[in-house]
Parts: structure tokens; sequence; C-alpha cells
């Protein structure tokens, strides 16, 4: 039993815990509690990765937050009037975050831009798109 324990542990590359490979034992014939495998795995010094706990983006600081010049009023009555977002993206080949600038009178995407990093060179790409180079 232990070399099939650590068999199907190795081959799931050191991930699986000890419900993992009970129904992985289970699927080739044998007839095992949990709890039996996860003593045994426990014994042989094996233990499973725990799935990584996302960690959010958005963190309170220690700098005040920026002063809100809209007001929480997105009916813009006059033009240059500009809201901004950045999203994550979940792809096959890791995270791709997208930055847009939306102009709140014309309802129009003014800049868009897309990277790995989510920083503030990303808001600036997006908001260049716009025509002011200068932030």
């Amino acid at each position: 039993m232990d070399e099939e324990i650590k068999r199907h542990f190795a081959a799931s590359g050191g991930t699986y815990g000890s419900p993992r490979i009970t129904q992985d034992l289970r699927a080739g014939g044998w007839q095992l509690p949990e709890n039996t495998v996860a003593r045994r795995m426990a014994e042989l010094g094996l233990a499973g990765r725990r799935p990584k706990r996302p960690r959010s983006l958005t963190r309170q600081g220690k700098r005040p937050a920026a002063p809100d010049m809209v007001r929480r009023k997105f009916d813009a009555v006059a033009p240059d009037v500009w809201c901004g977002d950045v999203t994550q993206i979940d792809t096959d080949e890791g995270k791709l975050y997208l930055a847009t600038v939306e102009g709140l009178f014309s309802r129009r995407l003014l800049g868009y831009a897309m990277s790995e990093h989510h920083d503030a060179a990303l808001t600036c790409l997006a908001a260049d798109g716009c025509g002011h180079a200068g932030w």
C-alpha cells in the first residue's frame, strides 16, 4: 500500500493530498478509508500542497486615498470628465491586466492598455491612448 501511495503522490507532482490519493487508489481496486491513507502519508512524510489563496490587489495603504473629483456623479454634462478601471483577466498563460479610460460624457472608450503587470505604468499607457502623453 505504501508503494502505491508513493507512486500516486509522485505522479501528481507532490500536490495530491489524502482525499485525492484515496480516490486514485479506489479507482485502482483498493478499498481503503481516507483516514488510513492520511495516516500512512503522514508517516511517510508526504503532504500535498494546499491551493494558493488568491490575494487581493486592493489593500488599505498608509497613504490617504485620492480625492473623489467626480463626487460619485457619473452623469457628466460636459466633456473632459473621465474614469478608468483595471481588470484582471485569467488566461491559460497567466494573468493579464486590462486598463481602460472612458469618457463619462460621450460614454466612449478613450484608451486602453494590456500588461502582465498591475502597476502605474499600465494606467499611464491607457491614458496615453487618449492623446495626453504628459501623464
